[in-house]
């Protein structure tokens, strides 16, 4: 999936709706401790699986998965939540995030943020969201996904305050995993949001390990995260045209994996230099991307 880039207004009014929450909690400290936005926004919060009902045993009358209405009449929440696979909720009737307690402990901060985000948008609050595994990840093309992924990645990331830490120093996968332990937040949500703050073109993929073959029907690029000016300036190029490159530089293991200088052709055909890092997190195979300038040209005498 290829994240979805906000229009200025959207993404400005949902900023602000973000930093009025961050100053009544009088723009605090790091990292973010999400029981007080909860507590300050009125919100309960709770855990469910498959196998116990008892938090499931409500009725929803509509009810919003990726985007899209899944159902147009009333039905109790564990059949919706069994039939999508959901892995989080939002119930704005009844202030509600729910969380699915199988989903794992590292990402569960993500979820539950992603879901505050659908709280704090306004226009959000009409409709009940389920969150899939698809749309909980850091990337959806669905609008409403996209613009909760957005709260919720400017709310965990206090706004400006992480811009400012992206620009302050060179990024590289060291000062991506040294920003995710000050934020509190994993190394892929960190890189998610390093590459979207940049002003200039850079890429960020999340994939299996360039060695290995899907399986499942999965795909091998799991996310394709661009920067604005990536997207503005490279927009012909796909995720599987990035992935085959990982094949030529990166070795098997975890941590490090390797580093190479890429050329990338931009949309009228001219070749520019990326300098590319991957990073194996025992999950994923995480590439960052980052524009270094022309590629040179060589000319033979």
């Amino acid at each position: 999936m290829t994240n979805l880039l906000l229009g200025e207004r959207t993404a400005r009014e949902i900023d602000e709706q973000v930093e009025k929450v961050l100053s009544d909690l009088g723009q605090p400290e790091l990292p973010l401790r999400l029981e007080v936005v909860r507590e300050l926004l009125r919100l309960d919060r709770a855990y469910y699986s498959s196998g116990e009902t008892s938090v499931l045993q409500e009725t929803i009358h509509h009810i919003r998965v990726a985007g899209k209405q899944v159902l147009r009449r009333p039905s109790l929440l564990l059949d919706v939540v069994r039939k999508c696979e959901l892995k989080a909720l939002w119930l704005p009737d009844r202030k509600r995030i729910l969380i699915d307690a199988e989903l794992p402990e590292s990402k569960q901060r993500w979820g539950e943020g992603h879901e505050i985000g659908h709280s704090i948008v306004p226009w959000h609050e009409s409709m009940t969201h389920g969150d899939h595994r698809y749309t909980l990840s850091f990337s959806c093309q669905q609008q409403l996904e996209a613009e909760a992924n957005y709260a919720a990645g400017r709310l965990l990331f206090l706004r400006n305050r992480f811009v400012e830490e992206i620009h302050g120093s060179p990024i590289t996968f060291d000062r991506i995993r040294e920003l995710g332990k000050l934020f509190g937040n994993t190394i892929t949500s960190t890189l998610w949001r390093a590459v979207e703050s940049l002003d200039v073109p850079a890429i960020g993929l999340v994939s299996i390990r360039p060695h290995e073959v899907p399986s499942n029907g999965d795909a091998a690029v799991r996310h394709f995260i661009r920067s604005p000016s990536f997207a503005e300036r490279f927009d012909t190029i796909t995720d599987l045209d990035l992935f085959g490159v990982l094949g030529r530089y990166c070795s098997s293991g975890r941590g490090p994996v390797g580093k190479a200088d890429v050329a990338l052709p931009d949309t009228n055909g001219i070749e520019h230099l990326f300098r590319f890092e991957s990073f194996d997190n025992y999950h994923d195979t995480l590439t960052l991307g980052l524009y270094q300038g022309l590629r040179p040209c060589v000319v033979a005498v």
